[in-house]
């Protein structure tokens, strides 16, 4: 089994900063992309941003320039760097990996973490 734990989340007025975690935990051979969603209430999931395991990065253009994703692969965690944040960043943020559990199946599982809030109020 694969555990994602995520951290981080809170209250933070307008223009504030936060710092998300992911650790991912278990039966992990490799992990491939790591990536952040966002869900919020009465919207779909969308992509906040990615990141490969050579470190290329993708965002969304909503937080081009405010965000920065970022990866340990030693310690398997993904982190989110939220600066300058609006009231549009609240939400519940999920991160997201591909992984290959076994050296013996080129097959990929994509787990999820439990989300953590952000909201962005005075």
């Amino acid at each position: 089994q694969v555990q994602l734990v995520e951290s981080g989340g809170g209250l933070v007025q307008p223009g504030g900063s936060l710092r998300l975690s992911c650790a991912a935990s278990g039966s992990i051979f490799r992990i491939y992309t790591m990536g952040w969603y966002r869900q919020a209430p009465g919207q779909q999931r969308d992509l906040v941003a990615t990141i490969s395991r050579d470190g290329s990065t993708n965002y969304a253009d909503s937080v081009k320039g405010r965000f920065t994703i970022s990866r340990d692969n030693a310690n398997n965690t993904v982190y989110l760097q939220i600066d300058s944040l609006k009231g549009e960043d609240t939400a519940v943020y999920y991160c997201n990996v591909d992984l290959q559990i076994t050296r013996w199946t080129a097959v990929t599982y994509t787990y999820w973490g439990q989300g953590t809030q952000v909201t962005v109020s005075s």
